[in-house]
């Protein structure tokens, strides 16, 4: 089975309406579908433009306000998965849950389908200025093209997680992120790196770009969108299926081979997820 996959480098403006973020979107499903995407990543914390809207101290609108934006998010979103028969991982949107904010990663379905999946390790920064709580579990999705994950920034981080999702059937992970520097961006992209060796999976990341000036916090971007698999013989030598340039606005297209995966689980230079010991350590699933 092969799923052609595009992630967007999207670029952070300062917008006066939420028409104005739905254009920049809009623009970047409709350049995806020219190239026959079935998948589409937008990356964390897409919305936080729309914290500038209506904003008189510079500061932008406080966190709390983004959850205002949650239904007409979802009806652009999903609308635009109908439209062009595409699943849209539409990054992250804070959303409310009960008195909690939770950073959510949306999967948009060609049916109109609507999943979401928490992001579960949350970054001293959005714990201590957003005051945003972890969600509290792990899911993948099934699709026609296969099974996939989403886990968001900081979550690939932590190995254990992406064994979890691994051991469930997942594929194909995808990592919406957001880093303001050359640290945080590289702390995600070796751990992809890491995830996609350990595991034997491929990784679909991409990050913001650009930077909003009236809203604190996302001040500086630092992003590069790439699509990253196995370091074994079918694959390229760096694991580097295709990448963007480093912080310009653009998108990345290239085509994920899922039959290679079984092959080098089988018979690789080395099997990794066949060789776990899982009587040393847990078997997540």
């Amino acid at each position: 089975m092969k799923m052609r996959v595009s992630a967007v480098q999207f670029e952070l403006r300062d917008v006066d309406s939420f028409e104005q973020l739905a254009e920049q979107v809009t623009h970047y499903v409709r350049n995806a579908s020219e190239y026959g995407a079935k998948f589409v990543l937008f990356p964390e914390f897409i919305t936080t433009p729309l914290l500038a809207i209506g904003d008189k101290t510079g500061k932008g609108q406080p966190i709390t306000t983004l959850p205002q934006h949650t239904d007409r998010y979802i009806e652009l979103f999903s609308g635009l998965a109908v439209e062009y028969g595409m699943y849209l991982i539409g990054g992250t949107h804070v959303t409310q849950s009960g008195d909690r904010l939770r950073n959510t990663a949306f999967l948009f379905t060609p049916q109109g389908q609507r999943l979401t999946q928490d992001k579960i390790h949350i970054t001293p920064s959005e714990r201590e200025e957003w005051n945003v709580t972890g969600g509290d579990g792990v899911e993948v999705f099934d699709t026609e093209y296969g099974r996939i994950a989403v886990l968001t920034c900081y979550d690939i981080e932590f190995p254990e997680i992406v064994r979890m999702v691994r051991a469930k059937g997942a594929d194909v992970i995808f990592c919406p992120s957001c880093t303001d520097d050359r640290h945080g961006f590289y702390r995600v992209r070796y751990c992809c790196h890491a995830r996609a060796v350990e595991n034997q999976v491929y990784i679909v990341t991409t990050g913001t770009v650009g930077s909003l000036r009236k809203v604190d916090f996302m001040r500086a971007n630092y992003g590069q969108a790439a699509v990253i698999t196995p370091n074994d013989i079918p694959f390229p030598p760096r694991g580097i299926l295709c990448e963007g340039e480093i912080n310009e606005d653009m998108l990345i297209t290239a085509d994920l081979d899922l039959s290679l995966l079984d092959d080098v689980r089988k018979a690789g230079s080395v099997t990794t997820w066949r060789d776990r010991r899982t009587d040393l350590y847990p078997d997540w699933a």
